[in-house]
This record gives C-alpha cells, structure tokens and sequence, in this order.
C-alpha cells in the first residue's frame, strides 16, 4: 500500500521530532548550571580534580569522553555550546593533540571564559603530554584548580582550600601506597602500547617501553625487536589502553606467548584508577 504524500510528510515530522528529542536527552551532560560555576575540561582526570575542590559549587563538562583519544577527538557543536556559556576552562596545558588543535578556537569562543593551565609548575618531559599521571604533578594540578577557583569566587575560598587539602592528602597517601606496591619488584620494565606513563615511571623508578612512538604504529623491524627484548628479560604483558588499537600489542604478546592486559590512562576516578593500574603493573612484573 501507498502513502499518500500528506501521510508521509506526517511521517517525516514525528521522525524529526523523535531526532530532537534523542539530541536534547543525549546532550544533558552538557547542560549549563546558571546555579553553579560552570567548568569545562579537557579530559576526565581534571574533570575528577575539579570537582574535588569545587564539590557542590561546580558543574563539570568533560570535552573529551570515555573512550575517546585525545589524538583524534572533535568537540561536538553541543559542546562548544556549553564552552560559549562556561566561567572557567581547565585544560591540561601539556601538548596533548586535542588542546594543540582545538584551543585557540575554544578561547576564541568565550572571551570571558578564565582559562586556567594546569601544566603551570610542572616540568614538561621531552614534549610529553600525560603530566597528571604522576600523583606528584596531580598535587600541582590541583593547586593550579584551586587559583582558578578562588580568582573566580573568591568569597569562597576557605572553602575551596579545605576540600583542596584534603584532596591533596589523599593524593600523598596514594603516593605513598603505591612506592609500597613497587618497593619490593625487581624486574622494573613495562611494556606498553602508547607511551603514556613516563611521569609515573619516573615517580616510581619504572621504565616503559613503548610500541607506539610519536603516534606512529611500529614497524616489522620494532615489533620484531619488541619481542626478542620481551624474550630476553622475561616479559610475559603487554600493556595497552581502552582509547586505542591494540593489534600490536596483542601481536607482540601472542609470540611472547603473553597476554595483553588493559589500563586506562584517562579514566575519571584518579585515586582508585592508579592505584588499580599499580596493583596490575606490579602483579605483572
């Protein structure tokens, strides 16, 4: 049977409206809080950070989401929305792609918009971007936040510094935690697939070898050399992450007659995640 043309217009409408509807519930996340300081980062870690210190006195729009790399992702248009309405950017300011690519746009989009660098005190390694997976530079992050914070609400700055010091407490007890986990493990290199976690590494006396260099895959020639080393020391892990392609890896680990285990580097509960991720690499090695 035929529809006649007035029925599928009717048709086409409630299609459409079911579309907006779907795009309004899907975009609630990045609703603005005329009630609240409305913040946006760059990546889950500072999102988790931000709302440490600012506890019920801040709304928190993540740019980049879960599952997403920082190396490829596009904000969507709902977002730069919510970043034309924010009070406050939090980017990480290590050369991480997405803030490389998309940040002079972002400030171009709200003027108005404080922008606090989180990277500030922190020395940068050799171009790379993954700071905060140090819990030391995490404690510096967090200050960074804090001056953010009270520069835009200075009435509460009691407390912002409250809820920033004990934070920082529980990020000196991971600290601590985690010299334990590793204090007793001989054999203290790592392979991962992307080489995030140099600043951890260096923290706790580590040493990645990375498959990925430079965001490039590796060649016949590195992964041939990857396992004679992983043969050599007695590496039977891999380590790869959620955001990306582990093919090599789980190449690597099947002539190391290995398995690959995943750990995320961008996952949103900092404390508890790198604990976990210690606990992996250590049981591991």
């Amino acid at each position: 049977m035929r529809l006649s043309m007035g029925k599928l217009l009717v048709v086409f409408f409630i299609l459409c409206g079911l579309f907006f509807i779907y795009c309004n519930t899907t975009d609630n996340a990045l609703e603005i809080n005329d009630d609240k300081i409305n913040v946006v980062v760059s990546i889950l870690p500072l999102a988790d950070f931000v709302e440490k210190v600012g506890v019920d006195k801040v709304n928190v729009i993540v740019m980049i989401p879960p599952q997403a790399s920082p190396a490829t992702y596009e904000p969507k248009p709902s977002q730069l929305k919510s970043v034309s309405n924010a009070d406050m950017y939090v980017k990480v300011g290590s050369p991480i792609p997405f803030e490389q690519v998309w940040m002079e746009d972002i400030i171009k989009m709200n003027r108005n918009m404080h922008v606090t660098d989180c990277s500030k005190g922190i020395e940068i390694i050799e171009k790379d971007p993954h700071i905060w997976l140090s819990p030391r530079n995490a404690k510096i992050m967090v200050e960074n936040i804090y001056n953010g914070l009270i520069e835009i609400d200075p009435p509460n700055k009691n407390y912002y510094l409250n809820n920033k010091e004990k934070y920082i407490l529980e990020l000196e007890s991971v600290d601590k935690n985690i010299e334990l986990i590793f204090s007793d493990i001989s054999n203290r290199k790592i392979i991962v697939f992307h080489p995030a976690w140099r600043y951890f590494a260096l923290d706790y006396e580590l040493e990645q070898i990375p498959i990925e260099i430079e965001g490039k895959e590796p060649s016949s020639a590195d992964i041939s050399g990857l396992i004679d080393f992983a043969k050599e020391k007695n590496i039977s892990i891999v380590f790869a992450q959620p955001q990306f392609n582990a093919k090599s890896a789980k190449l690597i680990a099947n002539e190391i007659e290995g398995n690959v285990v995943f750990v995320d580097s961008l996952a949103k509960d900092y404390t508890k995640n790198l604990m976990n991720v210690s606990k992996s690499f250590a049981r591991k090695l």
